[in-house]
């Protein structure tokens, strides 16, 4: 079977089923993506990796509302100029997997018109009722409405012409419209609970000379950027509470200052800015801001953590909340549909109010005052997760089933606990 994968950060969610297909000898896998991005990436052995100049972008005087539709035009004239290329060279692939949120699948179809062409549904943007306007500390105008509901034009154009899709989680699948859905699959990307597992003897060395093991108490927030969608604000604000009635506990905070969703200040970051607001409250010489860790180091701080918070705007969903379940650490969630999914309150976990810094607090002094009866909740969580998202024996397999039903035209082989799933438009 020959793929093709395109995606501006390859190997962003692509990772495990390109490498899984690539071990094949009977596949040919090459992958597209941004020079800036996916250059800069790790390499998979078997993976011909080809990438395309990062386009211009939109133009300072084009319409705000279309201006992610004209760079998502550019990047996708981009991409089919490189596939142009691969084609002229005799590359034809039977399956194309790409994500279209970035204008990378507009126009693949008219390079490859025969191929199959898988597309990753990540996230469907709506004017109210998911992000947009959940937090009334950033509220949106009905300009910024507007401007949302124009920002699913490269999706819509991408979905037309693709011929199946997977979005991640049942929440993410639902929010696109309903005559689409039906040839979409829910299908997660995998946990490997083999390498992401529990470490009793786990020891971590931070700054100022300090080794932390299981035996200390240990809180984690984890976030590729330190942003309010993901929660910032509400627990730094959560901090100073928490840290008094722990005494003896530290808290990890893994991100960055950069913004990935939402928008950015004009000045500082939203990290310094709740810290400012706080003040001489919070004793940071037991809070410790590693900034970005590569996978070995982050899992080992998991590993580490004896309470996890998680906190979400109504989005997309981080593989750091699952992966952090898979090491039984206990994961207080926010009450958001994407959190509610996998956990359920005092099963797999506990569900907190995004909003209230307060019931955070509570919530984690309970769990550190209690940790033997929490320990069912722990077990329950990795539970979960090697029963419906294990990578190597439910994720991948039906991942690969998928596209093999894809590459041969036997639509009536999905993975038969999609919901609403149909026969073939």
């Amino acid at each position: 079977m020959k793929v093709l994968f395109i995606h501006q950060n390859f190997p962003g969610q692509y990772r495990h089923l390109a490498a899984a297909l690539a071990a094949d000898s009977g596949n040919q896998v090459v992958a597209v993506g941004d020079a800036q991005e996916a250059g800069k990436r790790e390499r998979i052995p078997g993976v011909h990796l080809h990438c395309y100049e990062s386009s211009q972008g939109a133009t300072p005087s084009t319409h705000a509302y279309i201006r992610n539709l004209e760079s998502g035009v550019r990047r996708g004239q981009q991409v089919c100029r490189l596939i142009l290329k691969l084609r002229a060279g005799g590359f034809v692939p039977d399956v194309i997997c790409c994500h279209p949120g970035w204008g990378e699948g507009l126009y693949v179809k008219d390079v490859y018109p025969n191929a199959k062409v898988l597309g990753y549904f990540e996230f469907f943007y709506h004017g109210t009722g998911a992000d947009v306007g959940f937090d009334p500390e950033f509220p949106e105008s009905l300009d910024d409405q507007l401007r949302v509901r124009t920002k699913n034009t490269v999706q819509l154009l991408s979905l037309a012409s693709m011929d199946w899709g997977i979005s991640p989680t049942r929440w993410q699948w639902s929010l696109y419209p309903p005559e689409y859905r039906q040839k979409i699959s829910v299908i997660f990307d995998g946990i490997d609970t083999d390498e992401i597992r529990p470490a009793p003897e786990i020891s971590v060395g931070l700054a100022e000379r300090i080794r932390l093991t299981r035996n200390d108490e240990v809180i984690t927030f984890v976030s590729r950027a330190l942003e309010p969608y993901r929660g910032i604000h509400t627990f730094i604000r959560a901090l100073p509470e928490l840290l008094r009635r722990r005494p003896n506990a530290r808290v990890i905070v893994v991100g960055t200052d950069q913004v990935s969703y939402g928008k950015s200040l004009e000045q500082g970051s939203y990290r310094r800015r709740y810290l400012d607001e706080i003040g001489q409250k919070l004793d940071l010489s037991r809070v410790h801001f590693t900034g970005w860790l590569p996978r070995h180091r982050l899992n080992d701080v998991l590993q580490l953590s004896s309470v996890h918070v998680y906190l979400t705007y109504p989005f997309v969903l981080s593989w750091s909340m699952l992966e952090a379940m898979s090491t039984d650490t206990l994961v207080i969630g926010s009450r958001t549909a994407p959190v509610q999914e996998i956990i359920e309150d005092g099963r797999n976990g506990l569900l907190v109010d995004f909003f209230q810094p307060l019931e955070i607090a509570d919530a984690v002094d309970r769990v550190l005052s209690h940790p033997d009866r929490m320990q069912c909740l722990r077990d329950e969580a990795r539970r979960t997760i090697q029963q419906n998202y294990d990578l190597k024996t439910v994720c991948l397999p039906k991942q690969l089933k998928l596209l093999r039903a894809l590459a041969d035209g036997r639509f009536d082989e999905l993975p038969a606990d999609v919901p609403e799933q149909a026969a073939k438009p």
